[in-house]
């Protein structure tokens, strides 16, 4: 598993783990495996020393689906025992939580028993935060942290923020879609209920038709559904889009 992340980010130019995990999510079979794929390639290609990645679901419940290492697993634990931390903010707040270093950081004093627990209990100097998001839809938070302080690039915050974006594409996709990975094939062969519906949507609210099968993934995971049940209800007229919806 880490040899093809490596050889993949290897083969990004760099500073590109978006593009790599393009070329490494194209036969991923489940939440976790694509959770430890891009763990791995955020670690390797953007300077950080570790990383996790946990889900959320409307029903509020979460469930961390990989940590690189021992520290990165108490950054998660800590964080949701106490109940705030980079990454509770940036679940609720929807945008990037940056904190360059947590010993010298106002965005830290925001978070005193997470702060001196991390301090006590490890050697993380800085960490960021990055929600898995699409649209209003948030699916959980990609962290990552440092041993020593210092701020991301500008080429790295932008590089971690397309990751998390993708990230947050491939979950859709992995958990609404019966073949896993197939959201990355754009002609969704042999789905044509599917194509049938996204025709629909897109009717039903003006937009385009890669946006409206989105809102179709986006709407199958809040309500823990199969694209493909969702797609069926559209086609039914058991289900029509809103502007309001997902």
């Amino acid at each position: 598993m880490r040899a093809r992340v490596v050889g993949s980010v290897r083969m990004a130019k760099l500073g590109m783990v978006a593009r790599a995990l393009l070329a490494i999510a194209r036969d991923v079979d489940s939440d976790y495996e694509l959770a430890e794929q891009i763990c791995e390639a955020c670690v390797l290609g953007l300077d950080v020393d570790g990383a996790a990645i946990s889900l959320l679901t409307a029903s509020t419940s979460r469930e961390t689906m990989c940590t690189t290492d021992a520290t990165a697993k108490l950054l998660e634990d800590l964080q949701f025992t106490l109940g705030e931390g980079a990454c509770m903010e940036a679940a609720v707040s929807g945008g990037p939580v940056l904190v360059p270093d947590l010993h010298h950081s106002i965005e830290a004093s925001r978070w005193p028993i997470f702060a001196a627990a991390v301090m006590e209990q490890s050697e993380v100097g800085a960490l960021f935060a990055m929600p898995l998001q699409w649209g209003t839809i948030n699916l959980g938070v990609l962290d990552l942290y440092r041993k020593a302080p210092g701020s991301l690039s500008d080429a790295q915050l932008r590089d971690a923020i397309s990751a998390a974006n993708m990230a947050a594409l491939m979950f859709l996709g992995v958990r609404t879609d019966p073949g896993g990975g197939a959201w990355l094939d754009h002609s969704l062969h042999g789905h044509a209920e599917i194509h049938q519906a996204t025709g629909m949507v897109l009717v039903q609210l003006g937009i385009s038709a890669t946006d409206a099968l989105a809102r179709m993934r986006a709407y199958a995971f809040v309500d823990q559904r199969l694209l493909s049940d969702v797609a069926h209800d559209v086609v039914s007229r058991r289900l029509c889009f809103t502007p309001d919806m997902v």
